[in-house]
Order: C-alpha cells, then structure tokens, then sequence
C-alpha cells in the first residue's frame, strides 16, 4: 500500500523537478550555435520517469513534449544493457519522434545502479541531411527523396564519451557539420544538467522520496484534471478544419475532422481522429507523437483550466489513432518531414474550436500557421566569408486565436507551439546572414473581429545582401484562413510576393517551394490573422478605441465589424448606439 505522501513535500518537489527542466532548457537556449535554437527557442527539455511517462516539461513546445514517452520506450526496448554514461540519438518519425529535423538526446539518469528517469532534449535542426536545404520538406514524396538521416534512438555516448562512428555520419551528411555539432553538444549539455541535478535531488530527499512523489504526483494531476472535466456537461463535439492544397493532397487540399467525447461522469475526454484521410505522398504526415502531442495541445487549451502538463494529466485524456492515416500512424515510407507544423497544426485548431460549442467561456477560436518566406528555411554561401549557411528564421509571427477573455497573441507563431517559440532579432539574422530586413511590422485588421479579437498578422520585408538567398517555404491559410468562433469572424489569409527594386515591379510566388531571391529583388511576406472569438458588436466600446488608436484596426474596420462610430478620434456614443442596435436587430 502507498504511503501518504507530504503535500508540502510534493509542491517542492514538483517545483524542484519543474526547475531542473527551466536549468536544461536555460543551458540550451544560451549554448546552442543555430539561431532556430538560440534565438527562435525552437527545442523542448523534459524529464521522463524510468517507465517512460511525462514527469516534467515546464515551458516546453506541446508538439515536442506531449509525445514524449514513446522515446523512452523505444530507449529501453532496443537497448537492452543501458548504463550511466549512456546518451542515445533519436529522430526517427516511425517509431516515436516527431519529425527527422528534431534530434532528440536521450539520457538515463541512474540512481544507486537503478534507472529511474531519463533526461531528453529535442531540438529542431537548421540542417538533418534532407536532399533539399530544409528542415522542412512538404513536398517530399517519400522518405527516401525527403533524404533525411535517420536515426532509430542509436548510441551516440556510451561511459560519457561520444561514439565517433555516429558523429562523422552527421558531419559528413549535414551542410552546417560545425554548427550542428555545437547543437549536439549543447542538448547533451543540457540533458547532463538534468543527470547532475537529479542526483542532488536524491541526495537530499532520499531515493524512496522521489520514487514515492512520482506516484503522488501523477495521482494528484490526474485528480486535478478529472475534477475539471466533471465540470463540463456531457457531450459530444465534432470539428473539421481543411489544409489548403499542396503538392499530393489534390485540388481540394486535406478535409480534416475530430470527434470529442466529454464524459464527466468518468472524468475523462476522449480524441477521435481516425477518419480522416490515409498517408499522404507528401511531407505533410503526421506522426504518433504528434498526433497525439496536437491533440492533447488542443484540449489543454479548450478545457477553462489550468492543468500540469505530465503524464498524469494524460491519464484522463484518450486519442484515438489509425495505422496508416495522414494524422495517426504513419506507414513508412511516407515522409513525415513537416509531421510537426501542417496537418499538426490543424489538429490542435479542430479540437480546441471544438470546445467553444459548449458554451460561451469554453474553447477558443482557431490560431494561425504556416511557414510565409518570413518564416522560411534560409541557405546559400554567405558572400562575406564564404561560408555556407542553412537556418530557418522567425522574422515574422501570425496572429494567435482569440480566447472567451483575452484577444490573440500576436507573436503565437503557430498552434502547436502554443506562443513558446521566439521571434528572431532581425540585428542578430543580419549579422549572421546575408540577408537584409527592410520591414516588421503588424497588419490592422488582420485578426478576426470578435468580442475578443484574432491576433494580428505580421508583415516583412526582406532582400539579400548578396547576390541571392534561397528560400524554401509553404504558405498555408490563403484559402482556408483561421476560423472564429461562436459569432467571432476568421482571419486574414497570408500573401506573398517579390518586387523588383528599381521598377517596384511585382510578381506573385508559387505557394509552396523554393525561390531563389535575387539581388535587386525583395520578398514581401504577410502571415495569417487569428480568428475571433464571440459576437463582435459585443466587444468592448473602449477596446475597439484603443484598437484604433494603436493601429490594430482602421476606422472603417471599428464601424463596419464592431459598430463602433468614432470622429475626431473619440467615440460618438449615441451614432454607436444606434448603429450597434440597427445591427442587432437585423
């Protein structure tokens, strides 16, 4: 029988654990060489128990980190005779990674000769070996042409010491070898921190203590989660969402669609994405990590609670996957290269809409995505040193979706990310590359009209420094823009194009793909608006005020979608009256 465990001993447990992974992904953040890592924050840390269950994440990426246990259970099953000192690669998207462009470091962390929890560090690469200079391949027919390394969870340290076999298959394959290097050094780094300090831990409170508080913790999260969703009425939801035509999804781009099942008497929720179409010959292929990591992404942010991200939680949450399904398990050899963003994406959209069906305060609308040339897989040889270069930058954001309180968050980056990711400092990307940005700036009335309003889209201007700079990247959103809910409108779609410098000439560009953007020619990137939650004529008189005043929308904008009459910059209340009653009543 389990001892009561001390609840003060459990919050500062909790708190210790939860410090550790803030200690990891600090280590990281200042160490890593790529700015994907070091500026745009674009990797994950968290703590595994020993049989592979979710213990600590903190501020990790839902995509990166709600997956998680699964590499852990592909550590253990191969690996038969793990010891301290080990450290294993993991990137493979067919068992239970994300995509092959997040390397993952797995560390056992051993105490008193027992292996009872595991350290892991996944961080999105500027490079993986893809046969194109991506990290994402979206329209790769199959694994094989994405071209990726693969590595299914193999050695690369065995006593602490680097397995130099792996490390010369990464430094003659990858286009960046020094700067993945220094990337590989920094997740190793930060996985070790964990080693060290789980190991005062120990020394502290005693092996049984933290053994015990595994328990207890899981048992009071789950606890936690239940008495949340025994507040909610009984229910069943059902939300569609469509990815915009690419390479291999046909005309119609992809009809999505999830099925909810809220059961308060059971205190659970269950996630049905099996109908939804097979594997695709793209790269838009999701994975059982993060199929499961969108999803459970989406109700985290539906449920009006605050709950601990770890395994616990989970416990009270079932998604249900199909072999072989464009956002459930993928069959190899379909590529998963962008199994992280796309489809992903439109997961945590359907589910977290889905919500807003219940009733005002539930849910929230949906969120932008897409990867718009401000976002794009950068490379070339930089001119100044003659060096080459592949990195994706974060210039430019899109605009969160809009909550039953707060308006979207303009620098949300995407869904799946949940607004962790960073944008980049355009000083820093200009110094490191030979790129120059003219303009970042957001778009009035780009975020969808609602009670509470999308966030807004960003607009970038940017031209290279020397003769060219490739982009490769996927517009997504032009035809299928981010929905509003529950009377709240959708947001604005993206748009790209190039200008000619001297004429001002301008010419639209492929949707998705690579173009080489030349000197003399600057590429204009707007990203998507988020959509809106809730009846817009309901939106605070002064809120729509302040929106004017600060740019965030025009003054036809303020009348048109929220009645809202003002003159000489002050409200008319009386001509807003009547115009919000006039529409009202029709």
């Amino acid at each position: 029988m389990t001892r009561e465990f001390d609840p003060v001993k459990l919050s500062v447990l909790a708190n210790a654990f939860d410090g550790i992974v803030r200690e990891m992904t600090s280590g990281l953040l200042r160490s890593a060489r790529s700015s994907v890592i070091n500026t745009a924050r674009d990797f994950s840390c968290a703590v595994l128990t020993a049989d592979n269950q979710l213990l600590a994440a903190a501020e990790g990426v839902p995509v990166h980190v709600f997956g998680a246990g699964p590499l852990g259970e592909d550590m253990v099953e191969l690996h038969k005779d793990i010891r301290e000192g080990d450290a294993f690669l993991h990137n493979d998207p067919y068992m239970g990674n994300s995509h092959a462009a997040d390397h993952v470091i797995l560390v056992p962390i051993f105490i008193q000769g027992r292996h009872l929890f595991t350290a892991v560090t996944k961080a999105h690469q500027a490079d993986c070996g893809n046969s194109l200079p991506t990290t994402f391949f979206a329209t790769a027919r199959d694994v094989y042409e994405e071209g990726a390394l693969i590595f299914p969870c193999v050695r690369i340290q065995r006593d602490y010491t680097d397995i130099d076999d792996i490390i010369r298959m990464c430094r003659s394959r990858i286009r960046v070898p020094d700067q993945w290097y220094g990337d590989y050094l920094a997740s190793v780094g930060a996985s070790r921190i964990a080693e060290r300090r789980i190991h005062e831990l120990a020394e502290k409170f005693g092996v049984d203590d933290l053994v015990d508080f595994v328990d207890a913790w899981f048992d009071y999260s789950e606890r936690l989660t239940a008495s949340a969703i025994e507040k909610l009425p009984e229910y069943i939801l059902h939300g569609t969402s469509a990815h915009d035509p690419f390479p291999g999804t046909g005309p119609g781009g992809v009809q999505l669609q999830a099925t909810l099942e809220v059961k308060p008497k059971q205190g659970k929720v269950v996630i049905d994405l099996r109908n939804n179409p097979d594997n695709l010959p793209n790269g838009l292929n999701l994975t059982k990590a993060t199929a499961t990591g969108a999803a459970l992404a989406g109700i985290l942010s539906g449920i009006p609670e605050n709950l601990p991200s770890n395994a616990g939680t989970f416990r009270r949450v079932e998604v249900l996957l199909r072999d072989g399904c464009a956002v459930g398990v993928p069959k190899h050899p379909y590529s998963c290269s962008s199994g992280t963003t796309n489809l992903a994406d439109r997961v945590v959209n359907i589910v977290q809409a889905a919500f807003s069906q219940i009733d005002d305060g539930y849910g929230t609308a949906e969120g932008a995505a897409g990867q718009a040339p401000a976002k794009s897989v950068i490379s070339g040889t930089d001119e100044r040193n003659g060096n080459a270069y592949v990195n994706q930058i974060l210039v430019g954001g899109v605009g969160g979706p809009a909550t039953p309180y707060v308006d979207g968050w303009p620098t949300y980056q995407r869904p799946v990310c949940g607004a962790l990711l960073y944008h980049d400092s355009v000083e820093v990307d200009e110094q490191r590359y030979p790129i120059l940005v003219h303009e970042r700036t957001l778009v009035a009335d780009s975020g969808g009209a609602g009670r509470q309003r999308g966030g807004l889209a960003t607009r970038v201007t940017m031209e290279p420094r020397g003769e060219s700079v490739t982009l490769t990247y996927g517009i997504e959103g032009k035809i299928n823009p981010p929905k509003g809910v529950r009377g709240g409108h959708d947001g604005a779609g993206p748009s790209a194009w190039v200008e000619d410098l001297k004429t001002g000439e301008r010419r639209e560009i492929p949707v998705v793909g690579r173009y080489d953007l030349q000197s003399g020619e600057k590429v204009v990137s707007i990203t998507p608006g988020g959509g809106g939650y809730g009846d817009p004529l309901e939106r605070d008189v002064l809120a729509v005020l302040d929106d004017y005043r600060e740019s965030r929308i025009t003054l036809d904008a303020a009348a048109a979608d929220y009645g809202v009459v003002i003159t000489g910059g002050a409200v008319d209340e009386a001509a807003t009256a009547k115009a919000r009653q006039e529409r009202l009543a029709v």
